[in-house]
Parts: C-alpha cells; sequence; structure tokens
C-alpha cells in the first residue's frame, strides 16, 4: 500500500529527475532574460522553453512507447495543432476571433510553427494527469464511453493550463483578440475551443501505456513555474492565481483519485 501510495515519487528515476531539471532550467531565467536583453531575447527564450518541453515529453514517451507510436502521436498532434489553430485564426471557430501577431515566427498560413508544438509540450502531461483519475481503457473494457471520460478529463486539464497561457500570451503581443472580453481580455469560448480541440485530439490518439508519473510531474513542474512567474515577475496576478488554483484542483483531483484507488 505504501508503494501505492509514493508510485508518483517512486517512478520518477534519475533520467526523468533530469529531464525535469532540464526543464526547470530553461524556464527559470526567462524573467532575468527579459530584464537585460529585453524583448527579442524573451522571444527567443519563450521559442526555446517550448521546444525543449516538448523535446522532454517526447522522450518521456519514447521511453514507455515503440517508436512508431511516438511518431504518429507527435505527427498527429503537431499536424492537428497547427490544422486547429489555422482554422480557429481564419474563421474564430473553435476559440473565437484572434489574429497572431508577426512576433512569434516563422509561419505557414499565419499561424506561428512554434504553436503546435505548444499542443505537443503540454497534452500528454495532460492524458497523464487524467489516466489517473479516469484510466484509460484497455483493449477489452470499457470501450468508447470509457475514452469519452478519459477525454473530457483530459480536456479538463489541458484547458486549466490555459487560464495561465492566454492572457499571458496577449500580455506579450504574440497574439491579440477582434474583441477581447471575459478573462482578463480572453473570450469565454476560447476555453470552450480547448476543450473541443483536447477531446478530439484524444480521442484521435487514445493514447495507451503512458508513463503517468514523469508525465504529470511534467503538468505540475508547468503549473508551478508559471504561478510564480506570472505572480512575482510578470505582473498578472490575476491569470496566476485562476491558473494555480485551475490546475491545482486538477492535480489535488488526481491525487485524491490514486489514493482512493489504493485503499
Amino acid at each position: 500500500m505504501f508503494a501505492r501510495e509514493i508510485r508518483w515519487v517512486a517512478a520518477l528515476d534519475r533520467f526523468s529527475l533530469f529531464l525535469l531539471l532540464l526543464l526547470a532550467a530553461t524556464f527559470i531565467p526567462l524573467p532575468i532574460v527579459y530584464q537585460a536583453l529585453g524583448e527579442k531575447a524573451l522571444r527567443i527564450g519563450v521559442m526555446v522553453g517550448v521546444m525543449v518541453q516538448a523535446v522532454v515529453v517526447s522522450v518521456l514517451l519514447a521511453r514507455a512507447w515503440p517508436l512508431r507510436r511516438l511518431l504518429r502521436t507527435v505527427l498527429t498532434v503537431v499536424a492537428l495543432g497547427w490544422a486547429v489553430e489555422y482554422l480557429g485564426s481564419q474563421t474564430g471557430f473553435p476559440f473565437g476571433h484572434y489574429d497572431y501577431t508577426s512576433r512569434l515566427q516563422p509561419q505557414v498560413g499565419g499561424v506561428p510553427l512554434l504553436i503546435p508544438l505548444a499542443w505537443l509540450m503540454m497534452l500528454p502531461p495532460s492524458w497523464a494527469v487524467a489516466s489517473w483519475i479516469a484510466p484509460v481503457p484497455g483493449e477489452d473494457k470499457q470501450g468508447l464511453k470509457g475514452w469519452f471520460l478519459f477525454a473530457l478529463v483530459a480536456s479538463l486539464a489541458m484547458t486549466a493550463w490555459d487560464l495561465f497561457l492566454d492572457p499571458q500570451m496577449v500580455a506579450w503581443g504574440f497574439w491579440v483578440w477582434e474583441q477581447p472580453s471575459g478573462y482578463f481580455g480572453v473570450p469565454w469560448i476560447n476555453f470552450l475551443g480547448w476543450m473541443l480541440v483536447t477531446f478530439g485530439m484524444t480521442l484521435v490518439v487514445r493514447p495507451r501505456h503512458l508513463p503517468a508519473a514523469p508525465l504529470t510531474a511534467v503538468y505540475a513542474l508547468t503549473w508551478l513555474l508559471e504561478f510564480v512567474g506570472q505572480l512575482l515577475f510578470w505582473d498578472l496576478p490575476g491569470p496566476a492565481v485562476c491558473g494555480f488554483l485551475g490546475m491545482g484542483a486538477i492535480l489535488l483531483w488526481a491525487r485524491w483519485s490514486q489514493g482512493r484507488e489504493s485503499q
């Protein structure tokens, strides 16, 4: 019983811990870089951070999955991520009407190539957190109903991250809303769009055999870094508190579900 209670920590071997430290070391210096070198350096730092987290997540998946499944998942998430962002920026569906500025380059079809990598960097961690709450259906049980429940929880986990993300990216001038409103200038329909897209991507990929502990640690580290950064350095106390509560509630739900299962 005790071993099951600490499995989130016990499953983090030295290599996983190294990857988490690398991730933290990539994002922590961003406020210092911005203060010392200005906005251009900040943009470069953001791009490097997203790419590093996407690589870390992919490496963690590679340790648990066959190469073919990994490549299929990465390509699917990146391709769908670009497609939905292109559709969204061109039509307003499903996020509402917004436009990317020229600050993030390169772009294809007006969508920065970094954006699909941002989907990749947080979607598998959201799957991992969801797997503690609504376990991934096996080949021979639960079927479509089980996948729907898992995808719904994953969409909540992913959308909770956007409570941090969208206000910060708008503040940094990476994209703009046609009619700022709702949540710190972000239309509420945006969050419904995030849930819809995450739900759909999850059902398309149907990720089994996730390395849940290290990916959950990535989710938790992102939660902590975003909260501290926005509260202390980026002057975004409102999104900091809301994101802290949103992602924190998902993590507490996952921890409670894990503890209930171990009883």
